[in-house]
């Protein structure tokens, strides 16, 4: 008896005395014994198996009145036992191979769990005692070495493995368990697998969903500790990658009816199409089979690679509810030989798999004489042994997919690899201590792990074989579909693949054509909480609800997106806008008041229709020169008014146009020197007519300031402080040409930047000053006596004036762009034109019409010379 070192030994030390009963001639352990069901065949080296070959257990309650009974297993299913083949049939193959083990012939041991965790310990305790006997620690077979075992299938099943396991140092290969936290070295320092685990697993199924646009999702996981653990990393990775869980459901093989129709009810209520099995199938088995029963047959199904999606499990009413589902499953290819090996299964020549003549009564629906029927089989023919798998195998089997089965098979040859490798090594340059070499005859645990974890072998097919630094075979799943045809013939379509190692995008490459969904379409069904937002929308959440359940919303004006979407509109340049549909940023057009717009045109067009109608007053007022109207009212001020008022009318050509720097320093010191010699003209016609009614009276000291003299210098008086107003002005901050991006969104306009503003408004300000005292000055002076009193004609003229540029404050205030500069041309023209028509029309009537009024008498009144007589 040979004991290995355990972190049980404490406990276990008084077991030692139970066990150790020694004859003269040999060692005999002597252990209660509890007998479970295994199918064995001798070898020098064995190899270990733990699987699951029933689907179920049936668990009878503790009463604590006798002895408890052990589990009873129940659900045969051919899938999982094919698995168990799979092992058979690669030490079969090793064995008579002779490149690999010469001399060594390996046996094998292995143990049906039922999915319950219990037959799976002491499964794993029996292995490692050597025989029925479950003694943690120690081995107490006398001849064949254990190089380790191969399983568990499920992870929940798995955990309490590895743990043992890796207290002894005893190597364990799964095929199928794939939880994450079984990578920590730490707590499961002896576990390898040759199926990937999780991590790649939920990116390859994230990004699967991805590929299709699949964001609203739910998900039904196994409740165990590992199907709930597995279950949040993926929701986190699915999350990660856009998508949402709209809930998740816990699922057991033990659930009761109405819990499971609890759990369809939630589906039924739910707007999600996609939903996620993640989980092992017996757990999964009555919810899927009753979906059928409640008529859900609206939603898709994924598959993980933790569910089997084989045909044998389920009824065909469950497929025809899941026909269309995708899966994943890690990759497997061809397994050269093992159809034929399978075809040549047969009770009578393997009396020492129990479990074969269970597949007999699954397969022929037929008993065995001494009882070994199964309780479901409800018939009375009995099994001859003349029945024969060949026909039948593809179907049974259901070879058109390995997955798992080919990892089992992969398992063996890792295990092979490792011991061929240990027996190669070359004393004095092996890997322990002092380049020490394994004695083969004395194999410790720990020497296999050791060769296992440095192990990198190509398969047969040339796939090539190692485990990471988390124990981890290489990562790449392939993508089926269940495809159900109308004759009811189950077909396992294989899709796609994910190889994690392929750049880039081209990790998951999916043959979308050969697809073949539910309803029986190519159509690719939607399951999103909202629908996309297009480009020129922005995504809003929802306030309480997941991210992939928003509202969209127009981007705003002068922002874009240009994807479909899009969390934030993004701000166009200044320079740029957003167009109509609000995808793009396009040039604004850049705006000012030019000549050939209509605008710009009519103002163009009155102004030189004005400056001509100016010039042929003054032409007129040239020609009647000698006349007393023309001499009554200071001929050289008319004059010069006139051909202000042609320089007045001229401004809206300086105005009008592209926006230059000289024509911006132009366009208001220009137009407030010109109007404020206009109105500085005015006032002095105005005191001219005053005093030359005031200078009759013979006594009058208004006589002296007739002369040419005074008007001179009131027009050079008010003049001069314009004009110093507009060259300080456009000494310190004179106007300059700008582009304005603010006062429309979609246009930039040109304009002049009036620069420091104060100028411009001192300058209209002291301009209105000269018009407002002029005006008084008129109306004031309104009753002189006469029969044409001018005096009257600047009152109502100056009104005009006055009332033109105070309407012009505010229109220029509420305008922008080009039609600011529109409103202060037309506001020059009407003011021009309103000085024009008021203070020259009269006068041109009266010459042209009524030349009888044209004379000093009517001018000056006969009223007034008599009243100058009597006085």
């Amino acid at each position: 008896m040979s004991a290995a070192p355990s972190g049980l030994a404490v406990s276990l030390v008084l077991l030692w005395f139970s066990c150790a009963m020694v004859s003269t001639l040999q060692e005999i352990c002597r252990l209660p014994r509890w007998t479970q069901e295994s199918v064995s065949k001798e070898g020098d080296i064995i190899i270990g198996g733990v699987f699951v070959i029933h689907s179920g257990y049936i668990y009878r309650e503790l009463t604590f009145e006798e002895e408890p009974k052990p589990l009873t297993c129940e659900g045969f299913y051919v899938r999982y036992y094919r698995d168990v083949l799979a092992m058979v049939f690669a030490i079969r193959e090793l064995n008579q191979a002779t490149d690999l083990l010469p001399n060594i012939t390996l046996g094998f041991q292995i143990f049906d769990s039922c999915t319950s965790m219990d037959r799976a310990i002491k499964g794993t305790l029996a292995l490692l005692s050597g025989n029925q006997w479950s003694f943690p620690g120690y081995r107490c077979a006398t001849h064949a070495q254990l190089a380790g075992i191969i399983g568990e299938t499920f992870a929940p099943l798995t955990v309490p493995m590895a743990r043992i396991m890796g207290a002894l140092h005893y190597p364990q290969i799964s095929h199928s368990a794939g939880g994450s936290f079984l990578s920590d070295k730490l707590h499961f320092p002896s576990f390898l697998r040759t199926v990937p685990g999780n991590f790649f697993h939920n990116t390859a199924l994230a990004q699967l969903l991805a590929y299709f646009n699949w964001t609203w999702l739910g998900m039904l996981i196994s409740d165990t500790d590992s199907g709930i653990q597995g279950g949040e990393e993926l929701r986190k990775e699915i999350e990660m990658h856009g998508g949402c869980v709209a809930f998740i459901e816990k699922v057991h093989q033990r659930y009761t009816t109405e819990q499971v129709l609890s759990i369809i009810a939630k589906i039924q209520t739910s707007s999600v199409t996609v939903i996620i099995v993640h989980g092992a199938e017996v757990h999964m088995k009555l919810l899927l089979e009753t979906l059928y029963t409640q008529n859900v047959v609206d939603k898709v199904w994924i598959f993980t690679a933790y569910f089997a999606m084989t045909y044998g499990l389920f009824d065909k009413s469950a497929w025809k509810t899941l026909n269309g589902t995708l899966g994943l499953a890690p990759y497997t290819t061809s397994m050269p030989g093992f159809e034929d090996f399978l075809h040549h299964l047969h009770p009578t020549t393997s009396p020492e798999d129990v479990f074969l003549k269970l597949l007999w009564v699954k397969v022929f629906s037929c008993m065995w004489p001494l009882g070994n029927a199964t309780n479901n089989i409800a018939t009375e023919r009995l099994c001859s042994g003349n029945e024969a798998l060949d026909q039948n195998t593809t179907s049974v089997f259901e070879l058109n997919d390995l997955s798992y089965t080919y990892h089992s098979y992969l398992a063996v040859y890792a295990f092979a690899y490792a011991l061929h490798t240990l027996m190669s090594c070359t004393p004095g340059q092996g890997p322990f201590t002092k380049g020490t070499c394994a004695d083969i005859n004395d194999i410790q645990p720990w020497q296999i792990l050791h060769y296992l974890k440095n192990l990198h072998f190509k398969t047969r097919t040339g796939e090539e074989i190692y485990f990471d630094e988390y124990g981890d075979a290489p990562a790449s799943y392939d993508i089926l579909n269940v495809q159900i045809s109308e004759d009811g013939i189950f077909h396992l379509v294989k899709v796609g693949k994910f190889d994690p190692r392929a750049p880039g995008s081209k990790a998951i490459t999916v043959n979308a054509s050969t697809i073949l969904w539910g309803d029986g379409s190519s159509q690719v069904p939607r399951s999103v909480c909202s629908e996309s937002c297009p480009p020129g929308y922005r995504k809003a959440a929802r306030e309480g609800e997941p991210v992939c359940c928003f509202d969209c919303i127009p981007c705003s004006q002068g922002e874009v997106s240009n994807g479909t979407d899009t969390v934030k509109c993004l701000k166009c340049p200044d320079d740029q806008w957003s167009n109509e549909r609000r995808d793009q940023c396009i040039k604004k057009i850049i705006e000012f008041l030019s000549y050939e717009e209509p605008l710009g045109m009519t103002l163009i067009a009155s102004a030189a229709v004005l400056v001509f109608l100016t010039a042929y007053v003054l032409f007129f007022f040239i020609k009647y020169r000698d006349s007393p109207i023309v001499k009554a009212n200071n001929r050289g001020l008319s004059y010069l008014f006139l051909i202000t008022l042609m320089a007045s009318f001229l401004c809206a050509f300086i105005m009008v146009g592209r926006p230059r720097r000289l024509t911006c320093m132009l366009q208001q010191t220009v137009f407030g020197v010109i109007f404020s010699l206009n109105v500085s003209i005015v006032l002095a016609k105005t005191l001219i007519v005053v005093m030359a009614f005031k200078a009759t009276h013979p006594n009058s000291r208004a006589k002296r300031w007739l002369g040419s003299k005074t008007p001179k210098c009131v027009i050079s008086l008010c003049c001069l402080i314009q004009v110093l107003i507009c060259v300080v002005w456009l000494l310190r901050s004179p106007p300059f040409p700008e582009l304005n991006t603010m006062s429309y969104n979609e246009k930039i306009v040109l304009q002049c930047n009036e620069g420091e503003a104060i100028f411009f408004y001192c300058m209209l300000g002291y301009m209105g000053l000269l018009a407002t005292v002029s005006f008084v000055v008129a109306f004031l002076s309104r009753n002189l006596p006469g029969s044409f009193n001018e005096a009257k004609l600047i009152t109502f003229s100056m009104l005009v004036f006055v009332s033109v540029w105070i309407s012009f404050i505010p229109a220029y205030l509420s305008t922008r762009g080009k039609y600011m500069v529109a409103v202060e041309v037309f506001a020059i023209l009407c003011s021009s034109a309103g000085l024009l028509g008021c203070m020259f029309f009269p006068k041109c009537y009266i010459i042209l019409l009524r030349p009888e009024k044209n004379t000093k008498e009517h001018l000056v009144g006969k009223s007034h010379f008599n009243h100058i007589n009597r006085e």
